[in-house]
């Protein structure tokens, strides 16, 4: 290497060390950081207002309160339909009998809906390990009076589960309705887990 080369090298090392260490300032004590952090906080705006779901219903009311005579009948009822998810999920959904259908009565719904379902689901399991049992019983048994009332029970813990599967099927329909209900309704899928 050239006495020259060496000479730009350590040149460029020299100034590669400036670019990447900056000019030591005297040490910012705790204190220090904690003043001025403090300060940049009192500068800064505060916030103007927290939105909650209890609060954005209240919000988006109108003001003035338009009577029935003022707006407009739909001309058919698909129009009355069709206009109805376009409101607001709680303006629009106020119950037959003046119940208001907030979150909930929409969660509360469909948690009573999905528990009847569970209990239907384990009161099956526990249908179908008697009838298990019950058939292990009947091959084991040499009596055939212990067999026929074996069979018996077994006949009518069979019923049972049939019975139980149509309820769970039943059960499983009034959940799809409830959350078709709710999205006719605007409701936020949310409300519903």
């Amino acid at each position: 290497m050239t006495p020259l080369a060496s000479r730009s090298l350590a040149a460029l090392g020299a100034a590669l060390l400036i670019v990447t260490f900056p000019a030591v300032t005297p040490a910012q004590g705790l204190a220090d950081v904690a003043r001025a952090e403090q300060a940049r906080r009192k500068e800064q705006p505060k916030a103007s207002k927290v939105y909650t779901n209890e609060n954005v219903t209240t919000d988006i009311t109108p003001s003035a309160p338009t009577s029935d005579a003022a707006m407009p009948a739909p001309a058919t009822a698909d129009a009355a339909s069709a206009a109805a998810p376009a409101a607001p999920a709680d303006a629009a959904a106020t119950a037959s009998g003046g119940e208001r259908k907030d979150q909930a009565y929409w969660k509360g719904r469909m948690t009573a809906a999905r528990e009847s379902v569970e209990r239907s689901k384990t009161f099956a399991e526990a249908l179908q390990t008697r009838i298990n049992s019950l058939t292990a019983d009947f091959i084991g048994r040499d009596d055939p009076a212990q067999q026929r009332l074996i069979g018996e029970n077994r006949t009518k813990a069979v019923a049972e589960l049939d019975r139980v599967q149509r309820e769970i099927a039943t059960q499983n329909k009034a959940v799809a309705a409830i959350e078709d209900e709710a999205r006719k309704a605007g409701v936020p899928p949310g409300w519903l887990r």
